[in-house]
């Protein structure tokens, strides 16, 4: 089965949904006309039940197939917001609102997942429910647990999640996908350097708190050289430095380090954390200075259960031929993995060609991408709960 005809009659509309989300980005939790529209074309297509309001903001859409002996019940997810970014494409659809746009593809997520759910709820060719999942706040505010928190998984009886993301540097409308981990833990950590201040020309004075932060953003490399298995992934970076003097002459009374943790592997999440307290705790103390650090844990890692995993690829296939099954997994976070700590399921990509990178102000979605993505979401519940 190639992609589906239906999708490709659909194709100028669901590309008109993807473009009208893309001209109009929302932040995080306040997705309100993005829902809004959402809600009203589920209405539209006929599905059984839409409820707003899912985990603040999220929309959850059930479609019942022409039967329902199985039992069974699959959720389909797609993100809705967009990210704080001034926007360089030069569209005729770029967003209109300044600083915000649709750099990571949550709109043609959206959209394809419509496309799916019009399809669904025209063909009605399986048996069981299909839970269509429209959700807030992928981009660092965790809109997925607050979509679990809210009842998900059981007001629904949602048995297994499916969910996908669009990846630049794979062919257009290809899939990639991975067993085990395929995306990261994502944490967060502050580190606030307390010495002694005073003036620079003095400093056998003070107690210099930018050396010492020098000396801790140095060693931070050597957990992931040093304490890490090799064979294993883990990056810690330090990406911002403030003190509090801007000042020529001043040597700060503190400083505040922030950065990010990221791993595929529990084990290795615990390490890191210890590792940044106890590197940046002890090199403070050697220069008579103070650590203080706030290690706060994000998104889990994203965990592709086996059979999951291959009910995944063999639709993906089936849409676009051969796959990718040896994708390295990548280092960035994704919070439907809260909804695969729930439930079997699996995280796949599709391919944006030779676009730019995601979260960069010139990428944009490539909507040649909609009828292969449209065509598995629909094809995962066709083939999990095959028409009786």
């Amino acid at each position: 089965m190639p992609v589906k005809n239906r999708m490709a009659e659909l194709l100028p509309e669901i590309t008109a949904w993807r473009r009208d989300f893309h001209e109009n980005p929302e932040l995080l939790y306040e997705v309100h006309r993005t829902a809004g529209k959402v809600a009203e074309l589920l209405r539209s297509f006929g599905v059984d039940e839409v409820v707003e309001g899912v985990g603040r903001t999220g929309v959850v859409g059930v479609i019942k197939g022409r039967s329902d002996s199985s039992g069974r019940v699959i959720g389909l997810r797609a993100d809705m917001d967009a990210l704080p970014i001034n926007e360089i494409t030069g569209v005729d659809y770029a967003s209109k609102t300044p600083g915000v746009m649709h750099a990571c593809g949550h709109d043609g997520h959206t959209a394809m997942l419509l496309g799916a759910a019009r399809y669904l709820a025209e063909t009605r060719n399986f048996d069981g429910t299909a839970v269509v999942i429209f959700q807030p706040a992928e981009e660092g505010g965790a809109g997925g647990l607050a979509m679990v928190e809210d009842g998900l998984v059981d007001r629904w009886g949602i048995q297994e999640f499916y969910g996908m993301h669009n990846m630049p540097g794979i062919p257009t409308g290809s899939f990639a996908i991975r067993e085990g981990a395929m995306m990261a833990a994502a944490d967060q950590f502050d580190i606030v350097v307390t010495g002694k201040g005073g003036h620079a020309a003095k400093p056998h004075d003070c107690i210099d708190t930018t050396l010492v932060s020098a000396q801790i953003i140095v060693a931070l490399q050597s957990i992931v050289s040093r304490n890490v298995d090799p064979l294993k992934n883990a990056v810690v970076s330090v990406c911002v430095v403030q003190t509090d003097s801007t000042a020529h002459n001043v040597i700060p009374q503190t400083v505040r380090l922030k950065g990010t943790a990221r791993s595929l592997d529990a084990g290795v999440r615990d390490q890191l954390e210890a590792g940044i307290r106890r590197v940046s705790e002890n090199i403070a103390a050697a220069f008579g200075a103070t650590a203080d650090v706030d290690f706060r844990r994000g998104y889990p890692v994203t965990v592709n259960h086996a059979d999951a995993t291959e009910h995944a690829a063999a639709v993906a296939r089936e849409v676009a031929g051969d796959i990718d099954m040896t994708v390295e997994p990548m280092m960035g976070g994704e919070d439907f993995s809260y909804m695969l700590e729930q439930r079997p399921g699996a995280y796949i990509f599709v391919g944006n060609g030779d676009s730019a990178m995601v979260h960069h102000p010139a990428y944009n979605f490539d909507d040649d991408a909609i009828p292969a993505g449209s065509s598995w979401y629909a094809g995962m519940v066709e083939a999990r709960m095959p028409a009786a």
